[in-house]
């Protein structure tokens, strides 16, 4: 079993940043962790993927402005979010496939069995 504890959320004004944290306990060897983010009346969507080598991946939307990292001697999976639009406005989850030989990581949500509670972020104009 995983669970996942997210913080870090907000409210921003467009141009700023934001960096949220996602707690692991119980299981800590997941190979592959991501952050996912849901906006009102929209389907959940892949915002990026990390795995235990270290190796992210990015949604389009969020290349070159979000980046993931992990701390590994606190068990915490980090994204930071810079350069914020207000289309970034969502809850932003954080999940864990809890296997430590899946490979690749998957960007889809039913790739991953536990989830945090999520963290509402809001980017205003």
């Amino acid at each position: 079993q995983v669970q996942l504890v997210e913080s870090g959320g907000g409210s921003v004004q467009a141009g700023g940043s934001l960096r949220l944290s996602c707690e692991a306990s119980g299981y800590t060897s997941s190979n592959c962790m991501g952050w996912f983010r849901q906006a009102p009346g929209k389907e959940r969507e892949g915002v990026g993927t990390y795995n235990r080598g270290g190796v992210t991946t990015y949604a389009d939307s969020v290349k070159g402005r979000f980046t993931i990292s992990k701390d590994n001697s606190k068990n915490t999976l980090y994204l930071q979010m810079n350069s914020l639009k207000p289309e970034d406005t969502a809850t932003y989850f954080c999940a864990a496939d809890g296997s430590r030989w899946s490979f690749p990581c998957g960007s889809r949500p039913d790739s991953y069995p536990y989830w945090g509670q999520g963290t509402q972020v809001t980017v205003s104009s």
